[in-house]
């Protein structure tokens, strides 16, 4: 059947008196034509099959994967796969008389399918990664490193497979090529195989996923993670810019992931202000009693004083200086009193830690810090939150006789005579 199909122009101009070499190209110009009738009429067939009737299978699915099928364009890619499928089987037949453009245009078109299969696999595989893209748990996992991994491993067995039809040579005589060149292929492909190794640990680690705010300085990036591939990861910076880190840095160098505080139950509040070192004294007992009309500390100062004459008295301290037994100061007080009000602020998590403390004092006078967390991790909130309660600590100090350090200004130095 395959002979009469294409081989009927040679017998009919063989037996019109022509000679061997005129019908033979006669007859390949004829199947030439024949050939692109044929892989006209299969693409045709199969591009109304696998295009058109599979995108209207796909729109009544329920599923979104054979949609991504259709919008990556799997199904035309395998349309143009079965014609170049039947064009190989059946150029050996037609040009059997030219085996030296046989060679050279069978090679060329297999070399052509070996890349139309990597581009059919890539289709898919992008699709694979849409559809989990989409799905809850697979959101913030760095697909897009998976499947291109995947594709650098096809890439090199496709590059493989096209030198061997190139050069008709075998794999293991390929491979000690490779072999003795491995050195230069490293070099070459340095950063790729770090980020290849990279991109595993961040993934295995779980160092980085998308969606995590992340802070960067070595590459000022500040803000959500939105791509993670196998060179690089993207991050959107709370200024609306792009900051492109390499993937390698990721391991190599240091770097700070706010998911931590994103997943707990509040956004950890660390600040402190300055008290002067000579506003800090001892409190007389009628400087209490003002002090007694705070109604936070008003309880604690009872019961504090009480304790505190209890113990002089029992123990039979002079009071006649101030210095001698136990006394309350106003910074004392004023840390009791930061304490309270934090324990009563609504904006903060009383579930986690929540304290004043007294740090190791500098030149600059002697930090009070407020260590606590805000019950709100948005960030626009979380600010209002820090900024309430510190516009209150710092309007409460003189109530205290106390004073917050503040480098002196020009007019602070400088008086008219």
């Amino acid at each position: 059947m395959t002979e009469e199909i294409f081989n009927w122009a040679y017998k009919l101009f063989k037996n019109w008196g022509y000679s061997e070499v005129i019908s033979t190209y006669i007859n390949l110009f004829v199947n030439m034509i024949q050939l692109a009738i044929f892989v006209f009429i299969i693409h045709y067939i199969f591009k109304k099959i696998l295009i058109e009737i599979f995108s209207a299978l796909a729109q009544r699915t329920k599923t979104e994967f054979d949609d991504l099928l259709v919008a990556n364009k799997t199904t035309k890619y395998i349309a143009y796969l079965i014609p170049l499928l039947f064009v190989n089987v059946t150029v050996p037949i037609i040009m059997k008389q030219f085996v030296y453009w046989e060679g050279i245009f069978t090679k060329g078109l297999q070399i052509y399918i070996v890349i139309l299969v990597l581009w059919i696999i890539r289709s898919i595989l992008n699709a694979v990664k849409d559809y989990l893209k989409k799905l809850p748990d697979f959101s913030d996992k760095p697909i897009d490193s998976y499947i291109q991994v995947v594709m650098i491993i096809l890439w090199i067995f496709g590059i493989t497979s096209m030198i061997l039809i190139i050069f008709n040579t075998s794999i293991t005589t390929l491979f000690a090529t490779f072999g003795a060149i491995s050195a230069i292929v490293i070099l070459i492909f340095k950063d790729t195989i770090l980020g290849f190794v990279a991109s595993i640990q961040v993934s295995v680690n779980d160092l980085v996923r998308i969606g995590d705010w992340v802070t960067f300085e070595k590459f000022g990036a500040d803000g959500d993670v939105i791509e993670i591939n196998l060179a690089t990861v993207k991050v959107q910076n709370f200024d609306m810019t792009t900051t492109t880190i390499p993937t390698y840095s990721l391991i190599s160098d240091s770097f700070k992931n706010w998911r931590g505080m994103q997943n707990s139950g509040g956004r950890r509040i660390k600040r402190s202000v300055l008290i002067k070192v000579n506003s800090v004294r001892f409190l007389h007992t009628d400087e209490l009693e003002g002090l007694k009309k705070i109604q936070l500390i008003t309880s604690y100062l009872e019961q504090r004083q009480q304790d505190i004459e209890k113990f002089n008295i029992n123990n039979n301290v002079d009071k006649s200086l101030t210095i001698n037994g136990r006394n309350m100061t106003n910074l004392g007080i004023f840390r009791k009193y930061i304490n309270q009000y934090l324990a009563t602020h609504p904006g903060i998590n009383k579930d986690m830690t929540v304290m004043c403390r007294h740090l190791q004092p500098t030149e600059k006078g002697i930090p009070i810090e407020v260590y606590a967390f805000s019950n709100d991790k948005r960030w626009i909130n979380y600010e209002y939150i820090m900024a309430d309660i510190f516009d209150h600590i710092i309007a409460s100090v003189p109530y205290f006789d106390l004073e917050i350090y503040e480098l002196p200004s020009g007019k602070g130095i400088y008086t008219e005579e």
